[in-house]
């Protein structure tokens, strides 16, 4: 077996083979998330204006789509308690993991749990939906979230724990692109099985597998994706392979003041992290709004088939695929500041542009859908890649600011800002519908806290560089290890 050596010596090099297969982790993260909030806010409406008004959402919208817009502060209760839970259990889940030894790793443990429960809870989500049986629906999403969390914590911490601080804004586009395609496998099955399709027919007409096979298809390749982690990548035996590159990426990285575990973490320090944890609040409560909502956005506002988002949905993948590939690049350039500030600017522009988009008016399709405005596909790639930008250097920045033994805890702190947002957005962006009565409020929300995030982060944070290592060149370049 090849080890990694003479990294003192050489200067350090990412190790890609290792680093895609620690992505795997994100890729079973990210196809839930997808199939989660595509499908489970749309759900909720519906069900929710059974109970309300005695009709289904799709009658309400041909009736009185005023109503659909009333409902909505109550479906963004629902997905913020979920959130909620996440919130208090991820700091849990990263420090408690920290502090774990076992013969398969300190992460891994929580990592095959998690995926068990969340794989076998999931397609019971849709399930219960078909069936009316919101309690059902509602237990199998809090018991979904609050495992992946378990599982959520740990396996982004695996990244920062295998790799060098100055080449983790590299590694962590590596894993955000594992993740997209996970995203992608949901995205493709939302096109074929449209949920607007189920949502529009009559209770009688609608076939409970148009929504229980993307369910049932996100758990199996979830468990896939944690069995191929659980086989390539033993924790124990990498940390010690590579503890002369981790000890020189300590040295090289880009923070105000040196870490130490034996002292209080240093004023600088801490205001950086602080200051990164602020803006972060604000840029997800922006773009957790659009994500939340964007489903119901296109079917009861734009009245589209629901197969368009998932076509956004690949459009912002493919462009956030692009900008992980570089923000790496860029950042090595300019910095992860000016990266995360570039990035929110060109997620502004795109939101402003949104603010315009309204419906056609065009009737299309066995429901006399609209035909969907190409101009939201544009946005849709312009905000895709300037957010990738944003989160590739992010989460970097944050366990920049820690030592490889709290990385777990440094990561809940990170988590803690998300879905603090996760939490608030939802309910409050529900408040604002219903206080509107408009769906147009959705872009509008979105581009105010774009802008606050960008205040907080461009002002607050300081642009320090890591310290210059020598690249590997040539046929060494190539060199990923075993």
């Amino acid at each position: 077996m090849k080890k990694e050596t003479g990294a003192l010596n050489q200067g350090l090099k990412l190790n890609y083979k290792r680093t895609f297969l620690i992505g795997f982790a994100f890729f079973g993260i990210l196809l839930l998330w997808q199939v989660y909030d595509s499908w489970c806010p749309t759900f909720l409406t519906d069900i929710f204006a059974r109970r309300m008004y005695n009709i289904s959402s799709a009658e309400l919208k041909a009736g009185d789509p005023d109503k659909i817009l009333n409902v909505q502060w109550i479906v963004g209760i629902i997905m913020a308690c979920d959130n909620l839970a996440a919130l208090i259990l991820l700091p849990i889940f990263g420090s408690l993991s920290d502090r774990t030894k076992t013969p398969i790793g300190k992460r891994m443990p929580y990592i095959l749990v998690g995926t068990l429960v969340v794989a076998i809870a999931f397609p019971f989500i849709p399930l219960f939906f078909h069936y009316n049986n919101i309690l059902g629906m509602v237990i199998m999403m809090a018991i979904v979230l609050m495992f992946m969390m378990m599982y959520r914590n740990p396996a982004v911490a695996l990244m920062p724990d295998i790799t060098p601080k100055p080449l983790r804004a590299k590694a962590n586009g590596v894993i955000n692109i594992m993740g997209y395609f996970g995203g992608a496998f949901a995205t493709v099955l939302g096109i074929f099985l449209k949920l607007s399709d189920y949502i529009n027919s009559p209770d009688q007409a609608r076939n409970v597998w148009t929504i229980e096979i993307p369910f049932i298809v996100a758990s199996v390749l979830m468990v896939i994706s944690a069995f191929v982690l659980f086989l390539t990548i033993k924790e124990n035996k990498i940390a010690e392979e590579i503890k002369d590159e981790m000890e020189l990426g300590e040295q090289l990285a880009a923070v105000e003041t040196p870490i130490d575990d034996d002292k209080p973490m240093s004023k600088a320090n801490r205001k950086m992290l602080l200051a990164i944890l602020a803006a972060e609040f604000l840029w997800f409560m922006s773009d957790n709004a659009i994500g939340t909502y964007i489903g119901n956005y296109v079917i009861y506002y734009l009245n589209s088939v629901s197969s368009a988002t998932m076509f956004l949905t690949i459009i912002g993948g493919v462009a956030s695929v692009v900008g992980f590939g570089v923000a790496g690049i860029i950042a090595d350039k300019i910095g992860r500041k000016w990266t995360i500030s570039s990035g929110l600017a060109v997620t502004f522009v795109a939101l402003v542009v949104m603010c315009f988009v309204t419906p056609t008016g065009q009737a299309t399709g066995a429901h006399g859908e609209y035909a969907f405005p190409s101009l939201l596909f544009v946005v849709w790639a312009v905000k895709g890649f300037g957010m990738a930008l944003v989160h590739n250097c992010s989460f970097p920045m944050v366990v920049e600011l820690c030592s490889s033994k709290k990385i777990g805890k440094f990561t809940g702190y990170y988590y803690t800002a998300s879905m603090s947002a996760q939490t608030l957005t939802p309910i409050l962006l529900g408040l604002v519908f219903k206080a509107t009565l408009a769906w147009r409020a959705l872009p509008i929300y979105a581009t105010v806290l774009t802008v606050l995030s960008f205040i907080v982060f461009s002002t607050l944070v300081k642009n320090v560089k890591a310290k210059k290592v020598p690249n590997a060149k040539g046929l060494e370049a190539l060199d990923s290890g075993d």
